[in-house]
This record gives C-alpha cells, sequence and structure tokens, in this order.
C-alpha cells in the first residue's frame, strides 16, 4: 500500500528547516546580545554591562511611549475582539446564504489591502473630522488600530467555531436555554481559547504597528514602535536593542502563559 505524502520524508526537508529557523532567529539573537554591550558600537562587542536598559528605563520619552503603546494596543485588541467574535458567530452560525462569501471577504479586507493604501484613506478621513471637530486625541489611532486588528481576531475566532461540535448547542436550545444563556453556559467557554488567541494576535499586532501609526497620529502621541523609527533615523545606539529586548520577552512570556492556559483547559 503506497504511502501517504509527507513533507516531512522529502530528501533535504530537515537541513532546509534548520537554515530557515536560523536565519529568522539569528537577527533577534544578535539584537539581544548587543543590548547588553558596554559600548556604543552595534558591531564591537566592548563587554558586558545593562547601561541601556538603564538608559531606556530613566528615559520620560520611552517611557510615554510606551504606556501610550500599551493603552492603544489593549483598547483596540479588547474592542476588536469583541467586534470579531460578533462577527464569527454571525457568519458561522447561521445557514449559507446569497452574499455571505462577500461578507467574509469584507471582514477581512485589511489583510488583503496593502497598509499604506489603509494608512492613507484613514490619514485623508480623520484630517477632515479633525477640522470638523477639533478633536486631535488618541480616539483616531485607537479607532484605526481597531479596524485594522478586527480581521487578524476574527480569523482565529472562526475557526475555533467551526471546529466545534454543535451539539451541546442543540442540546440547551432544546431544553428552552435563550440564545444569550446558551451562549454564556456552552458556547463562551467552548470558544474561549479562540477569542484569547485572537485577542493575544490583534494586541500583538497593534502594539507592533508602524505605518498606520506614522500617518494617523498628531503631534506628541508616538507609540514606541514609531519612537524607535525617529530615533533610528538619527542615531543608532544599542538602547534600542535594550528596548526591542524588553519587549521581545514580554511577547515570549504572554505566549508562553497563554500557551499553558489553553493546555490547562484542554
Amino acid at each position: 500500500m503506497a504511502r501517504s505524502f509527507s513533507v516531512k520524508r522529502q530528501t533535504g526537508f530537515t537541513t532546509i528547516a534548520m537554515i530557515c529557523f536560523f536565519l529568522l532567529y539569528l537577527p533577534i539573537a544578535v539584537l539581544v546580545v548587543y543590548a547588553f554591550n558596554a559600548g556604543e558600537s552595534l558591531a564591537n562587542w566592548e563587554g558586558l554591562s545593562l547601561r541601556w536598559f538603564d538608559r531606556a528605563f530613566n528615559n520620560a520619552q520611552v517611557i510615554d511611549a510606551s504606556i501610550r503603546s500599551l493603552q492603544i494596543a489593549t483598547i483596540a485588541a479588547v474592542v476588536a475582539t469583541i467586534a470579531a467574535t460578533m462577527a464569527a458567530l454571525a457568519t458561522t452560525r447561521t445557514p449559507a446564504y446569497r452574499g455571505l462569501t462577500m461578507k467574509y471577504a469584507f471582514i477581512n479586507a485589511p489583510l488583503m489591502v496593502p497598509e499604506i493604501v489603509t494608512a492613507v484613506a484613514l490619514l485623508i478621513l480623520f484630517s477632515r473630522i479633525k477640522i470638523w471637530t477639533g478633536y486631535t486625541g488618541l480616539g483616531y489611532l485607537i479607532a484605526a488600530h481597531t479596524a485594522f486588528c478586527v480581521p487578524f481576531a476574527y480569523l482565529p475566532i472562526r475557526a475555533r467555531l467551526e471546529n466545534m461540535d454543535l451539539t451541546l448547542e442543540r442540546a440547551a436550545a432544546d431544553l428552552y436555554a435563550t440564545p444569550l444563556k446558551t451562549f454564556r453556559y456552552v458556547t463562551f467557554p467552548l470558544l474561549w481559547p479562540g477569542i484569547l488567541a485572537g485577542l493575544m494576535l490583534a494586541f500583538v499586532i497593534s502594539l507592533d504597528d508602524v505605518v498606520i501609526t506614522e500617518f494617523v497620529k498628531s503631534a506628541g502621541e508616538d507609540t514606541l514602535p514609531t519612537y524607535m523609527l525617529g530615533q533610528i533615523r538619527r542615531a543608532i545606539t544599542p538602547e534600542m536593542n535594550a528596548i526591542s529586548t524588553v519587549f521581545f520577552v514580554l511577547s515570549v512570556a504572554a505566549v508562553t502563559v497563554f500557551f499553558f492556559v489553553n493546555k490547562k483547559r484542554g
């Protein structure tokens, strides 16, 4: 009997995979190592030191930009996840009908449209609103990030819903449970891992965004990525490595916590 095809059995698969992982993680490793460099060079190792971490933690602009980034990412991720959950329920817990595929495409449009196009469109729209209202606060960045993050939260939530067994939901309906109670006591607990995955993905996407933020933000509203971009244009120091290392560790910690929580619930 012929064996089913598996890419893992192809000649050279392991070697190519190892090379890809090496090229992917080598720049990150170099960044982390030189964050502890005592000198100001990014190419010459001058000893071990925490001076750049201390400098970053005592930099008022870095602290201000970091807090602003976390605020925007948290609010945008929560709102985007709520919207994505409702959209996923509306597009999966319904019989197929004409126009449903178009709704999928509409929700996922930000994934297909180049980010620079979205950024320019939002710049034009928000510039008119700023003139009409006079408001120039963080609301524009939060709205832009939320709209951009919705499809990133939508995909894992929809995938979770499509793979869920409908037996329990139907049983709840047979026992006269209202749609709200069915969602609260049956659907939501089963859907929670997908919601958490969508929330984390939306948070990371918002935290990391540069293009849309650069176009939409007003004066004095730098997020950490745009602040780092501005600093790199002037002079590159290991302080940028230290900031990147801290956020890299936080990202790894968040993913690790999610993995163990999801494993425990499974």
